[in-house]
């Protein structure tokens, strides 16, 4: 599990730092790249260099704590990202935020893979915290 996790973290992970240097992938196109992946009404530009490398670190240390999940604080760490992830995959299906993400694909590709991703993601924590 702890294997698995790693690779989707830091995939993601490494998508958010190419993101944070504007090297956009896997759409070439900015405006494309956030209609698909913030989908936030109107935008037509990806986040800024800092949230994309703050969410790269966070990942990062989430990824660190999978590999040691017997220390307190990286306990306290997974039990964070698990509810993060729960929360993002949960909200996915909620209509205010619908509402605040309405453009195409992002609206579908949230609620069919972004919003489930999430929750696997939020499981697979908890069975190591858990489980494993």
């Amino acid at each position: 599990m702890t294997i698995l996790l790693t690779a989707l973290l830091s995939l993601i992970a490494a998508m958010h730092l190419a993101w944070a240097f504007h090297i956009w992938i896997p759409i070439r196109d900015e405006v494309q790249l956030a209609h698909a992946v913030v989908g936030a009404k109107g935008v037509t530009r990806m986040p800024g260099t800092i949230p994309c490398l703050l969410v790269a670190g966070s990942l990062a240390i989430v990824i660190a704590a999978l590999w040691m999940p017997s220390v307190t604080i990286a306990r306290v760490v997974l039990w964070l990202a698990a509810l993060v992830f729960a929360g993002r995959g949960l909200i996915a299906y909620a209509g205010l935020w619908r509402k605040m993400t309405p453009e195409e694909p992002f609206a579908t590709y949230d609620q069919r893979y972004y919003g489930p991703l999430c929750l696997v993601l939020a499981a697979g924590l908890l069975f190591t915290l858990i489980g494993g």
